[in-house]
Parts: C-alpha cells; sequence; structure tokens
C-alpha cells in the first residue's frame, strides 16, 4: 500500500516535488525551464523530474566535467557551457574536489578552502548575462527558475528585468555555506523577490521557492 503514495524527487530536499504542486495548480503540465548552475543531469536536480515527463529547457553549467554529463544524459534540452552573471565577458572559476562548491567568487573559494576543502582546478570561464540567454535560447518566459550559483545569487537576480521577464517559479539557494550545517539565510533575496511581487510559497532551509504573485492569485 506504501508505494502508492510514493513520489520520486531528485533534489536536495524534495524541491521539484514542491514546484511540481505549484504547477499543478497553475495547471501548466509541462513547465519550461532554465536551470542556472545545473551541476548534474539528475543528482540535486531541481529540473530533472520535469525533464523525466516531457518538459524541455536550457541547462547552464560552466564546469566543463560537469556539463559533460549533462550533454549526454540531457539531450532534449539546450546545454549551455558557460557560466551568468551581472555582464558578459570571462569570470573564473574555483573547482573543488566537493563539485557542489565550485564558484565564480573568490571570496566564497577562500572561505571553503579555510574550512578544508580542496580546490582542483582554476580556469577562465566565459560568462553571459541573464538577457544573452533570454534572446538566444528562449521564445517566451521559462516558467521555471532554478538558482544555485555559489555567492553569484543575487548579482544574477539584480540583473534581471522583471518588467520584461517574469518566471512563474523561482527555486532559489538562499544558505550560505556552512561545513556543520549552521549557514546563514540570505534574506536579502527574499527582499528581492518581494520586491518584484513574488511570494515566498515554500522553503526547505537550504531553497526557497518563489512564484509570481499575480500568476497565483489567477489561478487559485
Amino acid at each position: 500500500m506504501v508505494g502508492v503514495y510514493y513520489q520520486k524527487s531528485y533534489s536536495q530536499c524534495g524541491e521539484d516535488l514542491i514546484v511540481s504542486y505549484i504547477f499543478d495548480s497553475l495547471k501548466i503540465a509541462h513547465p519550461t525551464y532554465l536551470d542556472i548552475g545545473a551541476h548534474h543531469p539528475y543528482f540535486l536536480s531541481n529540473t530533472f523530474l520535469f525533464y523525466r515527463r516531457g518538459s524541455r529547457g536550457v541547462c547552464i553549467e560552466p564546469d566543463p566535467f560537469l556539463f559533460d554529463k549533462i550533454s549526454k544524459s540531457r539531450r532534449r534540452d539546450q546545454n549551455l557551457n558557460v557560466g551568468l552573471a551581472g555582464k558578459s565577458g570571462t569570470l573564473r572559476l574555483h573547482v573543488f574536489s566537493s563539485r557542489t562548491l565550485n564558484t565564480f567568487s573568490g571570496e566564497e573559494a577562500k572561505k571553503y578552502i579555510a574550512a578544508g576543502h580542496e580546490q582542483i582546478d582554476s580556469r577562465e570561464i566565459v560568462v553571459l548575462t541573464f538577457e544573452d540567454v533570454m534572446s538566444r535560447c528562449f521564445d517566451t518566459v521559462p516558467d521555471f527558475i532554478s538558482l544555485d550559483v555559489e555567492g553569484m545569487d543575487m548579482e544574477i537576480l539584480d540583473s534581471i528585468d522583471f518588467t520584461k521577464y517574469r518566471p512563474g517559479v523561482f527555486c532559489i539557494e538562499t544558505i550560505t555555506y556552512s561545513r556543520v550545517g549552521e549557514g546563514k539565510k540570505l534574506t536579502e533575496i527574499d527582499e528581492i523577490m518581494s520586491g518584484h511581487n513574488y511570494m515566498k510559497y515554500a522553503d526547505t532551509y537550504i531553497n526557497s521557492i518563489y512564484v509570481d504573485r499575480d500568476l497565483w492569485r489567477a489561478h487559485t
């Protein structure tokens, strides 16, 4: 009997199932997505559940090693081996043995090294802006954005023209790194999203899920 209620999640804390419930409520069967900092085709992925159900989107992953895994397993997505930043150009990517910690932020990299993590590589990577990705990869605004970029989240959010682009749902990492699980919540992200008329629908401590307030009211 237990199997009747079983639901498979690929996210770190079940975020994909929460987002799935939101899209069910919005009556969007196959949401499009932009996965910024995709990391892996399915491990800790907030978008793989939707990919398996037939959705399509764009995965952005700057680490060539991880990008190779994504491009092999997510062939129906458009996959970009670049980073995202407030302005286009190149940035130095700090790569760690635990690749979930990869970051363009030198400040974040120093914290990880001080905490005992091994940096195994450092290389210049092409970075695009949010506007670049929208104009090159999407005919319409994606329904869902997953954002996990280790120290670059607020820079990317500040670069989005929310009067032009209104994704229905965001899932954003909103906690700073802590080796003992006591990271600080980034309340600044709450303020940014609230200021653009997004409500916080759920919080898993590590990630927060935001929904366009007007879209939600129109469908519920």
